[in-house]
């Protein structure tokens, strides 16, 4: 039987701070603005990708996501696996007996361990697996940063999760996009007790894609232009200052001043575009309370182009920001494990709280699903635990 070449993967979602929306040139996924993002623990969230060639599979490629068989045909994955493929030919036209992996179809299995198209940023943790599997497998010398010039093809955002810490995005001038390429602000072992938590409001699919969502604001709104041009250039300077110098008060201000400065965009899109639900805005009222409390800023919230509450806070103020969260979500899924069991809940603060934001939290009980509780973390790691068996088939539960 002819060979089954395989590599594993696991990719890593990333929640960004200062927000990508908008593009330049949608087939190359070029955008209108640099952003930023910090990278997630892989334990709490993750896609494990494997991806394998062979002369014995069927002439074409394959996906399998979830169980689920996934259109390969799209623009976006054929750009993936095109610029891939020449990097591979690059090395067996140089090396006559490099086997022609190249050449042969790809099959590839993957499996996301939290909700697909929710928000939670899904499709960057999937391409920059799918991308990284595929390096791994034709065993390329090509850097993150290059790496993320191809993920950034199948999914703007997955260019940043090619990278662990604190990640940059940059948007770049040049037409082939050539130079929109992630780059690593910080390590994070630089800042390592940044932590997250996750309000998961709704696992049910957008009403609105980001893709579409971004074309529609780039042709009716009138704010977009400004914050393309001067707010977002502006922050970039601000977030990268404040993660070098492990300053909170600043990283939380400007991360939820360009979580607002986005969402009203997508207000001021015609029609206009809701992200954020009751929920949404009840997560905001009860950051605000916990700054109240503490008397300077403590928890900072953002969201992307969905309902789902992402809280950042620093380990030393655990207790103060998700020990609040516990107290008045403790009976939510999401709390049981190593994180969740290490929260004390801290039901002083839920009684300080329910003066400043009592509708809010009721609003939080009725309309949050789920917690999740991570930090910060690393980019790919390359893992021996394949998806695909050694006879090409996907391993039986994936």
């Amino acid at each position: 039987m002819a060979e089954i070449h395989r590599a594993s993967t696991t990719a890593p979602v990333n929640i960004a701070v200062i927000k990508y929306w908008g593009k330049r040139d949608p087939k190359l996924n070029l955008p209108t603005n640099s952003s930023l993002s910090v990278t997630l623990s892989q334990s709490d969230l993750r896609t494990h990708t494997t991806a394998s060639c062979s002369p014995a599979y069927p002439s074409s490629d394959t996906l399998l996501l979830n169980g689920s068989s996934q259109d390969v045909t799209g623009a976006r994955t054929q750009a993936c696996f095109r610029e891939l493929r020449a990097l591979r030919k690059s090395i067996e036209d140089a090396d006559s007996s490099a086997p022609k992996l190249s050449s042969y179809p790809l099959k590839i299995v993957s499996e996301n361990n939290f909700p697909t198209a929710a928000g939670l940023a899904s499709s960057a943790a999937g391409f920059a697996a799918l991308v990284r599997a595929i390096a791994n497998l034709y065993e390329l010398p090509a850097s993150p940063t290059e790496l993320s010039r191809i993920a950034r093809q199948g999914s703007g955002s997955a260019c940043r999760s090619l990278f662990g810490g604190y990640v940059g995005w940059e948007q770049g001038a040049a037409a082939d996009g050539s130079d929109s390429v992630a780059f690593q602000v910080a390590p994070a072992s630089h800042w390592p007790d940044m932590r997250a938590l996750i309000l998961v409001a709704s696992a049910a699919k957008k009403d609105v894609s980001s893709t579409s969502g971004m074309q529609t604001t780039v042709a009716t709104s009138s704010l977009f232009a400004s914050r393309a041009a001067e707010t977002v250039p502006r922050r970039m300077k601000e977030m990268q200052n404040a993660v070098q110098d492990k300053d909170f008060e600043a990283f939380g201000k400007v991360t939820m001043m360009d979580s607002n400065s986005f969402h009203a965009t997508c207000l001021d899109t015609y029609p206009p575009i809701f992200y954020l639900n009751d929920t949404s805005r009840a997560a905001i009222k009860v950051v605000e309370a916990i700054n109240t409390a503490a008397g300077k800023i403590i928890a900072a919230y953002t969201f992307d182009a969905g309902p789902n509450a992402v809280i950042y806070y620093l380990e030393e103020n655990e207790k103060k920001v998700a020990g609040l969260f516990k107290a008045a979500l403790g009976e939510k899924d999401g709390w049981a494990g190593q994180r969740g069991d290490a929260v004390e809940a801290n039901g002083d603060a839920l009684e300080k709280a329910k003066a400043e934001a009592g509708v809010a939290l009721e609003t939080l009980k009725d309309g949050v699903s789920r917690i999740i509780l991570t930090g910060v973390g690393e980019g790919p790691i390359k893992t021996e635990e394949s998806l695909i068996d050694d006879k090409g088939e996907p391993v039986s539960g994936s």
